[in-house]
C-alpha cells in the first residue's frame, strides 16, 4: 500500500524540532527553548531574564532568528504552499543482511556493524525484520518527504527553515504511519518532546544516518516510491532535489535502534556490492565516509 499526503505549511510546521535550526546557527540547545515560550511580551521578557546577563544579547539574537523563521512560515502558509510525504508498505522478511520484498522478490541489502561495543552484537537494519526462515511475513516501510521547489529559497535562513520543514513532515507522516496506515501503534499519544526523543515504537532511519550510510540507496527508494511523482529528482551522486527532502525506511520492531556501521573492510565492500548487483568500484564513492 502506498500513501501520499500534502500537508499545509502550518500543519507540518507544528512538528518542527527547533533545536536543530538553532544548532545550524551555532546556538547551544538552551536557546531553542524560545520555541516553547508564549508569544506575549511578558512571557518573552521572562524568557530573556532567565539567562545570565552576559548571555542576554545572544538570547535576543536567537529570539530574532526565531521570529524571522515564523514570519517565513506564515508567508509560505498564506501563499498556499504545502509539503509532501509518501510512504509505501511492503510485506517483507529478512534473509541475512538483506530484506526481501515478498511480492516482487526484490532484495534490499544493508551493511552490518564491524565494531560494536563490548558485549553487544554487531547490528544490521535487516535484524529488525522477521527472518524468512520463520515463514511468517513481516512488513517494512519506505518513505520520502519534501518541501517543493516552488517555495522561494533565497538565502541561508530560508534553506534552514525548509530543511526543518522536510524533517517535520517526516515526523508527522511517520506518526500517521504508526497510528493509521500501518497501524501498529493505534493508541500512541506522545508529546512533541517525546516524539523528538523517539519514544515511539520502531525507528525511521534516513539515508545518510550512521546505520544507512550508502547514498546510492536513494536510487532504490526512488524506484520503490516513484520520486518524480513527488517532485523529487536525484543527481548522479544520489543527492535529492529539492534539497529540503529526506528519505529512508520505517521499522516497527520494538528493539529497532540507531547505530553506526562504522568503518568497513574490503571484504564487506565486495560482499555488499555482490548483494547490490553492482561493481564494487561504483559503490566506493557512495561509501567514502566509511
Amino acid at each position: 500500500m502506498r500513501y501520499i499526503r500534502h500537508y499545509p505549511i502550518h500543519e507540518a510546521a507544528s512538528y518542527i524540532n527547533w533545536l536543530y535550526f538553532f544548532h545550524a546557527w551555532g546556538f547551544p540547545s538552551r536557546y531553542s527553548s524560545i520555541a516553547r515560550v508564549h508569544g506575549c511580551v511578558a512571557c518573552r521578557q521572562n524568557w530573556l531574564q532567565a539567562f545570565p546577563e552576559e548571555e542576554r544579547e545572544r538570547a535576543e539574537q536567537a529570539m530574532k532568528l526565531f521570529d524571522e523563521a515564523q514570519q517565513l512560515l506564515r508567508k509560505w502558509d498564506e501563499a498556499g504552499y504545502y509539503t509532501t510525504f509518501s510512504v509505501r508498505l511492503f510485506e517483507a522478511n529478512s534473509n541475512g543482511e538483506d530484506i526481501v520484498l515478498l511480492e516482487s522478490g526484490q532484495r534490499i541489502p544493508f551493511l552490518r556493524q564491524q565494531n560494536a561495543e563490548e558485549g553487544k552484537p554487531c547490528l544490521c537494519l535487516a535484524d529488525f525484520v522477521r527472518p524468512l526462515s520463520s515463514c511468517i511475513p513481516d512488513k517494512i516501510g519506505v518513505f520520502a518527504s519534501t518541501v517543493p521547489n516552488s517555495i522561494p529559497i533565497e538565502g541561508l535562513e530560508e534553506s534552514l527553515v525548509a530543511d526543518r520543514l522536510a524533517e517535520a513532515t517526516a515526523e508527522l507522516g511517520h506518526l500517521q504511519t504508526r497510528r493509521e496506515w500501518w497501524g501498529y501503534a493505534p493508541d500512541e499519544h506522545l508529546t512533541l518532546d517525546e516524539l523528538f526523543a523517539e519514544k515511539y515504537q520502531g525507528k525511521r532511519p534516513a539515508v545518510g544516518y550512521p546505520s544507512l550510510p550508502d547514498q546510492s540507496i536513494c536510487f532504490l527508494l526512488s524506484d520503490l516510491l516513484d520520486f518524480p511523482s513527488l517532485g523529487i529528482t536525484l543527481t548522479e551522486n544520489g543527492a535529492m532535489i529539492p534539497h529540503a527532502s529526506t528519505c529512508g525506511f520505517v521499522f516497527s520492531h520494538p528493539a529497532a535502534c540507531h547505530f553506526s556501521v562504522g568503518k568497513i573492510g574490503e571484504d564487506q565492500l565486495q560482499d555488499y556490492a555482490r548483494r547490490r548487483g553492482v561493481e564494487a568500484h561504483s559503490l566506493r564513492k557512495f561509501l567514502r565516509s566509511i
